[in-house]
């Protein structure tokens, strides 16, 4: 009786979670709407998206169809029962589905090889690149709207690497935008893939299975094929990926010495794709909360994760590009164009109600959990350990994990009233840790959010933020009823609008 009640208490709140995020877009849609038809200042068509209304069929509506429907059926119980790295390459692999199919609604010149190739685009000055470095030593002359001959917007807007990506790829023969979109879905897609590990090296592969379906479904796929900002979702997910195998290495000192080279020198890349994402630092902190390695572990995988993290601004500071003289003239553009018009106290709110479209109605459900836990297991600590409940048991716990998961840290604090959250949650179980590492992306998302250089637009600049988000869903229950939700509200985005990338 007691068991079936928190359960009942646990599924209204996450109605309660799911109806303030319903109650979020629609507020975003129904104040933006007047505002920009009367004013024209938040520089979107369907508020508060950077779309367009136009119902439509194409291509490759009956693919999406079939790929939700799988994932809806099959998803849970294949998550549970593959091997890992099987599950990891299905997981790949059926993102790429999801996101191809998606993407071809729009047919193949408007869903792909168009995405990249507008005015604002990078692919637009790929011939003012035909000598690399004079191009990147006079990179920072361009930023600034003026002559001489100022670089299209998300050009200026992100440092060199970004757009040396597509030159690159040009030089190899993969020019174009055809190329470019399926460079982007290809590589951004891996993306689920990095956060399963991470999540399996922290909070349990119980957790990562569960969290799976999730990854592979979002509705995050739809600006994911095809945007630059899929390609940096992935390179950001795999540094933080890394960092975890480097910090939760056991005995295998060369394998963690080589994850934190790589961790470095993809963090340190992550950066030069994009200013914003700097802020994976704070997802980065919380990894290495959540690792549990001690002093000495962290010393000596330290000098190799700098080693790699100076690899690329090492590259790029020889090759003549300012990477803090290129930021400090991009916060000049950007208050020279719609960023500076965009009302701030519109899309500081506003910005979360993208966030809510991208994610799902399912992680508005999984964050909502993720507090919960995280409260009572402060409250855990400050009450002598019981959190109130003289059993010790958490009446939040996930059913088919409560008990499995346990995993006590070394050192962690128990039975003090004035134990701390951080010793409390790292001591904590399998779920909790989750709840740390989402609560991280979320912080890191925040801080974008009020610093006011990111209104608008977020439901593709915060992608690289939004895959982090997505394991709380392995906190919920039902896993089909949350995975039918996610996907119908993928497809209805991707039917009723057009969106812009």
């Amino acid at each position: 009786m007691i068991r079936t009640h928190l359960r009942d208490l646990r599924h209204l709140r996450d109605l309660y979670a799911v109806a303030a995020a319903v109650l979020l877009v629609t507020a975003a849609v129904v104040v933006g709407r007047p505002i920009q038809s009367a004013h024209h200042t938040l520089f979107v068509h369907w508020p508060p998206l950077l779309a367009e209304w136009d119902p439509h069929v194409g291509p490759g509506t009956p693919a999406a169809v079939l790929v939700a429907a799988a994932v809806v059926i099959h998803g849970p119980a294949l998550a549970l029962r593959l091997p890992w790295r099987a599950l990891l390459a299905a997981a790949w692999g059926t993102a790429m589905a999801w996101t191809w199919s998606l993407a071809l609604v729009d047919g193949w010149q408007r869903g792909v090889a168009g995405r990249l190739t507008t005015p604002n685009e990078y692919l637009r000055v790929i011939d003012r690149f035909h000598d690399i470095p004079a191009a990147l030593h006079d990179f920072t002359h361009h930023i600034v709207i003026g002559p001489p001959s100022p670089w299209p917007a998300h050009v200026s807007g992100h440092p060199a690497a970004a757009t040396l990506t597509f030159v690159l790829l040009d030089r190899v023969g993969l020019g174009g935008g055809g190329w470019a979109g399926a460079w982007c879905i290809t590589v951004g897609t891996t993306a689920c893939v990095a956060v399963l590990v991470a999540v399996r090296v922290l909070a349990g592969e119980s957790l990562a299975r569960r969290a799976a379906p999730f990854l592979v479904a979002a509705p995050a796929a739809v600006w994911v094929g095809a945007s630059a900002d899929g390609y940096f979702s992935a390179v950001a997910a795999w540094s933080v990926a890394l960092l975890a195998l480097a910090v939760r290495g056991r005995g295998r000192p060369g394998r963690s010495a080589a994850a934190a080279v790589g961790s470095g020198l993809l963090f340190g890349l992550t950066c030069y794709l994009s200013y914003g994402l700097t802020l994976f630092a704070l997802i980065g902190a919380g990894v290495v909360l959540l690792g549990r390695a001690g002093p000495r572990t962290l010393l000596r995988g330290l000098p190799p994760f700098l080693a790699g993290l100076a690899v690329v601004p090492v590259l790029f500071t020889v090759a003549g590009f300012d990477w803090w003289e290129a930021y400090r003239l991009l916060v000049t553009r950007y208050y020279q164009g719609a960023g500076g018009i965009r009302p701030y106290g519109y899309w500081v709110w506003a910005n979360l109600a993208c966030t809510v479209l991208i994610t799902g109605l399912a992680t508005a459900a999984g964050l909502g959990r993720a507090g919960a836990l995280l409260a009572r297991r402060r409250l855990r600590a400050t009450d002598g350990g019981t959190g109130g409940y003289g059993n010790g048991r958490d009446p939040d716990g996930i059913d088919g994990i409560d008990g499995d998961c346990a995993d006590t840290a070394a050192g962690s604090v128990t039975g003090s009233r004035s134990g701390s959250l951080i010793g409390s949650v790292i001591g904590s179980r399998a779920e909790a840790r989750l709840a740390v590492l989402v609560f991280s992306a979320l912080l890191a998302l925040l801080v974008a959010d009020v610093s006011g250089m990111s209104k608008a637009e977020t439901e593709r600049i915060w992608l690289p933020f939004a895959m982090w988000l997505l394991p709380a869903c392995a906190l919920l229950t039902r896993p089909r009823a949350w995975l039918a939700a996610q996907t119908v509200l993928a497809l209805l985005l991707n039917h009723l609008l057009l969106t812009g990338w």
